[in-house]
């Protein structure tokens, strides 16, 4: 006897109340559970199609709406609702401000169940679209259908896609127009790129066949009008990867640096590859303050420019730097904090595990004349000890930029052990920095605390926190 389906049931008229985790919002079902949905605004009224039940929620879909909420706008993007990018698109910038700021209030009440200060209005993006500095789009040889083309007679001739994935789907590539994140001319590399590839019979990437030529394409700009485009090949056909990469050139011959890599592992991720400089040089130069700052492909950098320039002032102005103090910079990166707060501290010490990232960080100091800045390579939990401190001085103030993870415990023992007068904590994971001020509240109050939003039409927020000791 076959199995009832009890996941798939309709509720009727529920309204959206809440602004949830990833993108998605919340509403209550008729039984108290939560219902997660995507696309829809808090505000809103709305039937729901379920397709997952658990225990405790369920997911499900808009499929009528009875209001529309005052908080409601037009998406400007034609790929908006089945990109998986911009999920608050449909949302006013003033209400995204909100709901960030009140996830960052939750996850420090909370998940850190500690005193906090009056916080400090969240800082919006005075760029709303075409902020980002970097994409990356994938090829393939099977674009995603709609659901009008799926259900056509027609010929739907080429299949081949370059763009994003689609949510939940790592075989399925949504083929990008026009996309709203990166400025021109990142759209017209793009589609120039795809337009040539068919042109010319060049074959694109199939992941489950691990075949075609075409994998990836990264571009990355700076403030200073830089441009990178990087071709992920994978397969190693030297004259057709000549053939598309010399005609990018001469139609672009804006582009600084053009590179490529040949990758037939099992991922695309380029950190453990060799890039090959075909034309121009290795890096571009992103410019803050005077500063020059080299980025090559391999590099991280905060992936909003102008805004990444705010939550530094931001950064400094927490610190509060007189010039005598010794600063410790942790999960330094390429040294871009280190580098922008050396004129107001004694000393600057910046901490890395990535090997590359060093390497970089020492170029851009070289770069900017800056001789009180030195940067080290290790693993911050085994690096971080009572010699390196011995070295180095004690640090007065100890900035930390974690990844999502948030701070190994052994690296919060060491700096409760060692006990600065203040840490700065920069974050892109208010729930993992509050699990962290939770450990470190016995000898640190929270004296600031300043959401940036980085990334407008999405969920995401960093948050800067000022940690005084008691």
């Amino acid at each position: 006897m076959a199995k009832k389906n009890t996941d798939k049931v309709v509720f009727h008229q529920i309204k959206v109340i809440d602004a949830g985790a990833k993108g998605v919002s919340v509403a209550k079902a008729p039984d108290g559970k939560v219902v997660f949905i995507p696309n829809v605004v808090p505000g809103d009224v709305v039937d729901v199609q379920t397709f997952k039940k658990r225990k405790a929620y369920y997911e499900g879909k808009a499929i009528h709406f009875h209001e529309f909420s005052e908080h409601r706008i037009e998406p400007i993007c034609e790929h908006f609702g089945v990109c998986g990018g911009c999920k608050w698109q449909n949302m006013k910038y003033s209400q995204q401000l909100y709901y960030k700021q009140n996830e960052v209030l939750n996850h420090l009440q909370r998940i850190g169940k500690v005193e906090l200060p009056e916080f400090e209005p969240i800082l919006g993006s005075e760029k709303q679209f075409f902020y980002r500095n970097k994409m990356e789009f994938s090829f393939s040889n099977s674009r995603w259908l709609t659901e009008a083309e799926i259900g056509s007679t027609e010929d739907l001739g080429n299949r081949n896609a370059l763009g994003f994935h689609i949510p939940k789907m790592w075989d399925k590539i949504l083929d990008i127009n026009k996309c709203h994140l990166q400025e021109d001319p990142s759209n017209a590399i793009r589609n120039e790129v795809r337009d040539f590839a068919n042109a010319n019979g060049l074959t694109f990437f199939n992941p489950r066949a691990h075949e075609g030529l075409l994998r990836t394409l990264m571009l990355r700009t700076s403030s200073t009008g830089e441009i990178m485009v990087l071709i992920q090949f994978f397969e190693n056909d030297k004259a057709n990867r000549e053939l598309i990469l010399d005609h990018l050139y001469e139609k672009f011959p804006q582009i600084t640096s053009l590179q490529y890599v040949v990758n037939n592992k099992a991922n695309d991720t380029l950190y453990d590859t060799d890039i090959k400089l075909y034309k121009g040089r290795d890096y571009i130069l992103e410019e803050m303050e005077g500063l020059k700052f080299s980025i090559n492909a391999k590099s991280f950098y905060q992936t909003n420019s102008d805004q990444a320039y705010e939550l530094y002032k931001i950064t400094r102005d927490f610190a509060g730097l007189t010039g005598n103090e010794i600063v410790y910079d942790l999960y330094t990166g390429t040294g871009t904090i280190a580098q922008f707060v050396s004129k107001k501290a004694k000393k600057v010490i910046g901490v890395e595990s990535v090997p590359d990232a060093i390497k970089d960080a020492k170029a851009n100091a070289v770069r900017n004349n800056i001789d009180n800045c030195e940067f080290y390579v290790g693993d911050m939990k085994v690096v971080f000890n009572d010699a390196f401190i011995a070295q180095h001085g004690q640090p007065d103030v100890i900035i930390t930029d974690p990844p999502r993870d948030g701070m190994h415990k052994d690296v919060i023992e060491q700096i409760m052990k060692i006990a600065p007068e203040k840490i700065v904590y920069v974050s892109c994971n208010s729930a993992t920095q509050a699990r962290d001020l939770a450990l470190m509240d016995e000898k640190y109050k929270v004296a600031r605390v300043r959401p940036v939003d980085m990334f407008p039409q999405t969920h995401h927020v960093e948050n800067v926190v000022l940690l005084e000791r008691r």
